[in-house]
């Protein structure tokens, strides 16, 4: 076999092999094998053995020839492969048949680009982010976890005022100049008061009213308001309060704390567990923004060119994760991308395929500062990191279910063992 191999643009190698004829004469046997295993042929029993003759007859010199030279092909290009040390990332493509005796053929693969990153990396050097967690913050945080588990008590008193956060049931009509407003009419509607649902203003009018009350709420609509048919418009609303229901906000008891947690703990030391939650999340934020803002210094000293298809692959891997995302709330990825005035193509192009060249750029170039670097990774190290990730769970069954994945020379050990070498790279590019 004979093989000439040319790197071309957008990571695609062209290979022209040549292979004698008597080489290629083997893959006649394989091409008979496979019309016997699907012939119909009358007289014989299907899995039986066929003479050549009769299977030559049936078919045609020529089918047979051309079934020979498709075996063929298929057999020398992953001899090339092996040949070649070739490993490609989509699927190949036959540009050429040069010749079918000797049978000589020009086939396109797309490989993993090649990426060269000049020495000068090694002067990279950045300001890490300092994080930080207020009392203000932990009380925030705390304060939204309350209003997520509020309950509801339904109002008996005729003098009860609503509150901010309390639910009430509304019966409510618009009018402009006198005239009823369309699509402003909501009969029993459920309010929670502060959550901003409606136009702003138009909570906190209905705030001190009592059950039963009628009430006539001038609104005036701002000029950037999302639906165009009321921005600007100066409006009155009839409100009637049909009924109250007062906002009950959950206690921090032990009991309540398990509950979300899993741990029982105090107050003190679920303000504690809030605050490392907070930090956590800052400090993934963080990362996140050290890692653009590197990326983007080595991306300048590097040479990098994504083939086609692996960038495509690569555009519906991000695309089906963020309709994932979409739909495991409620919406249908359909609506989300009639609210943008996007067909799917549209979107894919000029929302998806950039944050998937992105990452794809990430991971080749810390995958190549993989082979650059010598990064040491220890027993300890995984240990501990095994520990934090064991922290954040509480059951017992789930642990358990955790120690066996992360057993050493799994494929969940090594791949946080990979995460970790990558995080040791990345940290050596920045300075507290």
């Amino acid at each position: 076999m004979k093989i000439e191999k040319n790197l071309l643009a957008n990571s695609v190698v062209e290979l022209v092999v040549e292979e004698e004829t008597q080489n290629v004469a083997k893959y006649k046997k394989q091409a008979l094998n496979h019309l016997e295993k699907n012939a119909d042929i009358k007289g014989f029993r299907k899995w039986t053995k066929i003479p050549e003759a009769v299977l030559v007859r049936k078919f045609g010199d020529e089918y047979v020839n051309r079934l020979t030279i498709d075996f063929a092909i298929d057999g020398i290009y992953r001899d090339a492969l092996r040949t070649e040390n070739i490993i490609p990332v989509a699927q190949w493509e036959i540009k050429e048949i040069i010749s079918e005796s000797p049978l000589k053929i020009k086939i396109h693969i797309e490989v993993l680009p090649t990426v060269e990153i000049d020495s000068k990396y090694k002067e990279i050097k950045l300001k890490k982010q300092e994080v930080t967690i207020t009392d203000e913050e932990v009380k925030t945080a705390m304060d939204n976890i309350q209003t997520r588990f509020t309950s509801y008590e339904v109002v008996t008193d005729p003098e009860y005022k609503a509150k901010l956060w309390d639910k009430t049931i509304i019966n409510t009509q618009g009018f402009e100049d006198g005239k009823l407003l369309e699509n402003t009419t909501m009969d029993k509607y459920p309010l929670v008061l502060g959550m901003n649902i409606l136009v702003p203003g138009f909570e906190e009018k209905i705030v001190w009213a009592k059950t039963g009350e009628m009430l006539e709420l001038p609104v005036d609509f701002p000029a950037d308001y999302h639906n165009q048919d009321f921005a600007n418009k100066k409006t009155t609303f009839k409100v009637e309060v049909v009924s109250i229901e007062k906002a009950v906000k959950p206690e921090f008891t032990p009991e309540f704390i398990e509950q979300l947690r899993g741990k029982k703990l105090d107050l003190e030391g679920f303000k504690e567990l809030i605050k490392e939650e907070l930090r956590d999340t800052k400090e993934s934020n963080a990362r996140i923004d050290e890692e653009t803002r590197l990326m983007e210094e080595l991306m300048k000293i590097t040479k990098l060119e994504i083939g086609t298809s692996l960038l495509k692959n690569q555009t519906e891997k991000v695309f089906n994760e963020i309709k994932e995302n979409i739909t495991k709330d409620g919406l249908k990825i359909a609506d989300y991308l009639e609210s943008l005035k996007m067909d799917e193509d549209t979107y894919k192009e000029n929302n998806v395929k950039p944050i998937a060249e992105k990452r794809l750029q990430w991971e080749l170039v810390l995958h190549k500062l993989d082979e650059l670097e010598t990064v040491e990774i220890t027993e300890e190290e995984m240990n501990k990191e095994i520990e934090n990730i064991l922290a954040r769970f509480g059951s017992s069954d789930v642990l358990s279910r955790l120690k066996e994945l992360y057993m050493p020379n799994s494929k969940y050990y090594e791949e946080l063992k990979q995460r970790i070498r990558y995080r040791k790279i990345i940290d050596t590019f920045f300075e507290i």
